[in-house]
């Protein structure tokens, strides 16, 4: 599933593309929105918040979210599109631009007024202007017998944090992903972990993965072999856990649980 660093990279080339800008098309390819209409309305902004996106015009907001497959691409008029035409679920054109979100796994269209509904009971943005580490910090220990590896993963803690950047923040922190939240110590120091290897990977580029998709491979601090597993059993497929079960990868001796 793409995570916050790809929905924040999207929302940065949806808003070079379209803010100022008059939309001359607007083809939602969902049943529900099928009639609506946007053309003549200027794009006002482009957010991102954790995993969700808006586009925003003077009368509604647009809200997509990528889940497991979605991508969005901008392409000029009359240039061909990179993906099929049968997987796009919205466009949204300019006289210069069309904006294509393809296998978009939610599109909605919401009242400006209504927009903070589906974002309320998310934790702080990992990469918004208003992250707050001590609250997200505060979310994580409310859950003190939950693994700290499926606390990462919620949402409601903080957003933005999928699965490779949990593997990432536990690998980097030496923590292993089963230890309970109440074990884990310095909350602060890990949530500030997460934010700082979000930010990196949306700021600096390509961003190469120290552990995740590394099952079987030596780690690069003391050679161990990476495994990756499901929280409280093992993985039976080796490295072929898919994406879907949520595999977790990590280190062994790195990240021992204390008996």
């Amino acid at each position: 599933m793409p995570e916050g660093d790809v929905v924040f990279l999207a929302a940065e080339r949806l808003r070079a593309a379209l803010v100022g800008e008059t939309l001359t098309r607007s083809d939602f390819r969902v049943p529900r929105y099928a009639t609506v209409d946007l053309r003549g309305q200027v794009v006002g902004s482009v957010a991102s918040y954790g995993k969700h996106l808006f586009v925003r015009t003077e009368t509604v907001s647009i809200h997509t979210h990528l889940k497991m497959e979605g991508s969005w691409r901008v392409f000029h008029c009359g240039q061909r599109w990179t993906k099929p035409r049968v997987t796009a679920r919205l466009v949204l054109g300019t006289a210069e631009v069309e904006a294509v979100g393809f296998d978009l796994g939610l599109v909605e269209v919401l009242r400006r007024a209504d927009e903070h509904t589906v974002i309320d009971h998310l934790g702080p943005d990992l990469l918004g202007p208003g992250w707050d580490p001590a609250v997200a910090a505060d979310l994580l220990a409310r859950q003190p017998e939950l693994p700290i590896g499926s606390a990462l993963l919620d949402q409601r803690n903080l957003a933005g944090i999928g699965n490779i950047y949990r593997s990432e923040v536990c690998y980097l922190r030496k923590v292993h992903p089963a230890r309970p939240v109440a074990e884990v110590g310095d909350l602060l120091a890990l949530v500030n972990e997460a934010h700082r290897v979000l930010y990196r990977a949306a700021h600096q580029p390509p961003w190469r993965p120290l552990v995740y998709g590394r099952a079987r491979r030596s780690c690069q601090r003391c050679g161990a072999t990476i495994r990756v597993d499901l929280l409280g059993e093992s993985a039976p497929r080796g490295d072929q856990v898919s994406r879907r079960e949520r595999g977790i990868y990590y280190c062994p001796k790195c990240q021992v649980i204390p008996e």
